[in-house]
């Protein structure tokens, strides 16, 4: 996994003084390192029973689509509110100063479907909570929750300690 980690780029104080900003736009150039960034998500859940794959918005859709393909799985967005056209099942969660929330579509997810949740970064794990909520309230199973890379000084596994979790990097 170091080559996948050699290709993320580090920015210091971005987007405010004393963060440390993990840019994988250096990663999703590299053919390669696409290509085995997207294996390592993917591989994990081989085997599996995954009906769908849930990608987050917005870096999740650039994974999630890619891991479905691998798992001969269908893809479902998971948005900002207002984003999606169709009836929409609605979950708020708490941010460091305020609330924000995500959508999906109500058809979304059957009743039983297993549902891998994707996205690119692991921090307070507040938004694959609120995620992993909606896909239960459609009657969906989380089967896994997949990131590409974890920031563990931020702990956010600790909330999402009901659900199988797979991060390719941590950092």
């Amino acid at each position: 996994m170091q080559d996948i980690k050699s290709l993320i780029r580090e920015v210091p104080d971005f987007p405010k003084p004393g963060i440390l900003f993990y840019d994988i736009t250096t990663l999703l150039k590299d053919p390669v390192g696409l290509h085995r960034a997207v294996d390592a998500l993917a591989n994990h859940y081989v085997g599996s029973r995954i009906d769908r794959v849930v990608g987050i918005e917005a870096r999740g859709f650039i994974f999630a689509p890619m891991v479905a393909y691998r798992l001969n799985a269908g893809f479902v967005p998971v948005r900002k509110p207002n984003k999606l056209p169709a009836e929409k099942a609605r979950a708020e969660y708490a941010l460091e100063y305020g609330r924000d929330a995500l959508e999906i579509h109500r058809d979304a997810i059957n009743k039983g479907n297993e549902v891998l949740i994707i996205d690119d970064l692991l921090a307070t794990g507040g938004t694959a909570v609120a995620v992993a909520k909606l896909v239960e309230s459609l009657g969906g199973r989380v089967a896994g929750i997949g990131f590409l890379i974890e920031l563990e000084f931020l702990k956010g596994r600790d909330k999402l300690s009901a659900y199988p979790l797979h991060a390719v990097l941590k950092y």
